[in-house]
């Protein structure tokens, strides 16, 4: 008989959220979400649409994660080197059956509402056991540049489109047939693998390859190398004629950077001063003077200052600090 299986990839370190976020505790383990974290939030989260957990990590997320895994059917299949989401996605479907159906989502990312997450998950179920592959997309609420988008007539995929500029931001929500892509998809496991095949035959024949060398489930890096490094989105999402869309109301956040964080943080009641600069991680008194829209995230070995209007360029401090083996990473 057919499972439902929760896939969670847990592949990356959440490099836009440094110093909060490093290589030895990536954003998702952060216990930063009123004492929980996104991974295990994700877990919890996914009990009720789904009976097993197969997670698809590095191998120091493997154990990062089995403590809240403890209680959960789960597998965990440990990459040696990230080949990217479409790779990461076929491990997971050779491990399972055909005909399990796979709830595809990241473990970083922040959701609330259960039952509109529940209503959405369950009618992309219904999609997946007719054949099809399902994507989430979120209803908007702004025009948001850091998100990419789905155009859509109803559960059609008329487009995929990247992250936008501000006013094409603008023009998508004032047409009203654009949704927030979620990055988080269900479908049968021999579906994927079969249309994955058809469109990347290279990618498929080398994770196919690599995931038959796997000893317990860990994967090597020689085989693992071999694996051409693509999204599910670029492999399969954008040029299968099978994809459906659901429209969805939860409320979601990437968690992609720290603009992403205030915003959670504001909602929260987080405190922030008259010109909207707030503090994390630190009790010490601090004032900001003549700065606005701020944000100073203190670590025990290290302090960054923000102007959130520049939160993705957080990225560039970390690969500076990487290339030059800082040890801050």
């Amino acid at each position: 008989m057919s499972k439902i299986i929760n896939v969670i990839l847990s592949g990356g370190v959440g490099s836009r959220l440094w110093p909060l976020s490093r290589k030895s505790r990536p954003k998702q383990y952060l216990p930063i979400f009123e004492g929980k974290t996104l991974f295990g939030l994700t877990v919890e989260r996914n009990l009720e649409v789904s009976s097993k957990v197969i997670l698809v990590g590095s191998s120091s997320n493997k154990d990062l994660a089995e403590p809240y895994l403890k209680n959960v059917e789960h597998d965990i299949i440990a990459e040696a080197a990230p080949r990217n989401t479409a790779a990461a996605i076929a491990f997971a479907a050779f491990h399972a059956e055909p005909d399990d159906i796979l709830v595809v989502t990241p473990s970083d990312h922040l959701i609330e509402g259960q039952e509109a997450y529940a209503e959405a998950i369950n009618q992309g179920i219904m999609f997946a056991q007719r054949g099809f592959i399902a994507t989430f997309g979120i209803i908007p609420s702004r025009p948001e540049t850091g998100y990419g988008y789905i155009e859509h007539d109803q559960n059609n995929v008329l487009s995929f489109r990247e992250k936008p500029n501000e006013d094409t931001a603008k023009e998508f929500l004032k047409q009203g047939n654009f949704l927030w892509n979620s990055g988080i998809f269900c479908f049968k496991a021999g579906v994927y693998l079969e249309e994955l095949m058809r469109f990347e035959p290279k990618l498929y024949n080398a994770s196919e390859v690599a995931f038959e060398y796997a000893v317990d489930l860990v994967l090597d890096e020689d085989h693992s190398m071999k694996i051409p490094s693509k999204s599910i989105d670029y492999a399969v999402l954008e040029r299968s004629d099978l994809i459906k869309v659901v429209p969805a109301s939860f409320e979601w956040s990437d968690m992609g950077a720290f603009d992403s964080l205030y915003t959670y943080y504001r909602t929260k009641g987080h405190k922030q001063d008259e010109n909207g600069n707030i503090v994390v991680g630190s009790k010490k008194h601090t004032v900001f003077v003549g700065l606005s829209n701020c944000m100073l995230i203190s670590t025990e070995d290290a302090v960054l200052v923000l102007d959130r209007s520049r939160a993705q360029d957080v990225k560039q401090v970390y690969e500076a600090l990487e290339k030059d083996n800082s040890g801050f990473v």
